[in-house]
């Protein structure tokens, strides 16, 4: 099937669609993080969404909380993690239930960043997805949640 995209001159009609799709997503985060670190002053896209995640818990995580929410390693959540505390925007401490556990907290100059970025974050969003119609976007979702559990479960088959 051929795709109205521009490639580049790159030809693109011998790769099958898994491939194609996998190659057109990984370039589309390559982008998409290229021009959310441009609206971001001071911060890089994934030190922002790291911060968005923590938002996402009731309670405060662990690191190992957001490594499984963030898909990547114990390893890259806590660097991640060590840049946001040395910078003032996270706050870790240790869990008064379990002293074996560290929970990570948003500083007041991390709930002020966010919202002081709320606004533009918002009108990009909205730039980002002009144009589909929401059972498009229903259905991106739902491809995207079925690929990161199918990773998922490749990923503790390996393991074991």
């Amino acid at each position: 099937m051929h795709y109205d995209f521009d490639m580049r001159g790159a030809n693109a009609g011998e790769i099958p669609e898994p491939y194609f799709f996998i190659g057109l997503s990984n370039r589309f985060n390559n982008s998409f993080q290229a021009a959310a670190d441009s609206l971001f002053a001071e911060l890089s896209w994934k030190q922002v969404f790291f911060m968005n995640c923590v938002a996402l818990f009731d309670a405060p995580p662990t690191i190992g909380d957001m490594a499984a929410l963030l898909g990547c390693s114990h390893q890259n959540a806590n660097q991640i993690l060590g840049k946001l505390e040395r910078a003032g925007y996270l706050r870790v401490e240790t869990d008064g239930a379990d002293r074996r556990k560290q929970r990570i907290h948003l500083t007041d100059r991390a709930v002020a960043y966010r919202s002081a970025h709320d606004a533009a974050s918002g009108r990009a969003m909205e730039r980002l997805f002009a144009g589909l119609e929401e059972a498009e976007l229903q259905t991106a979702i739902r491809v995207l949640i079925r690929l990161t559990q199918n990773i998922d479960s490749i990923r503790t088959e390996d393991a074991e």
